[in-house]
């Protein structure tokens, strides 16, 4: 069952980013990213907000885009980065796989 809320180290793991990036990834993308808070000021994101560091993740370090290039995407192409950030997941989860089978062999 998928949680409602993640805490900032989760959305961090689930990128393979440390937090205090997330953080500025949150700070810099205020349009795209908006995190809950806490009653003591913890950012919560949901499952979309991890969607969207995903996105931002692969147009940053994937592409090579800066921040702004990634704002542009974003804002222009959204459903192509979404279907290339799917995309990239599944072959990285199939080269795992291949691999695991490779070292049982």
């Amino acid at each position: 069952m998928e949680k409602l809320f993640y805490s900032i180290s989760e959305a961090a793991e689930a990128i393979g980013e440390n937090v205090s990036l997330v953080r500025f990834w949150s700070n810099s993308f205020p349009k795209y990213l908006k995190p809950h808070r806490t009653a003591k000021g913890n950012r919560q994101y949901t499952a979309d907000d991890i969607e969207v560091l995903k996105q931002i993740h692969y147009l940053v370090k994937e592409k090579g885009l800066t921040l702004e290039g990634a704002a542009r995407q974003l804002q222009a192409e959204k459903a192509s980065v979404s279907k290339s950030v799917k995309a990239l997941e599944s072959l990285k989860e199939i080269r795992a796989q291949l691999m695991e089978i490779k070292n049982s062999i």
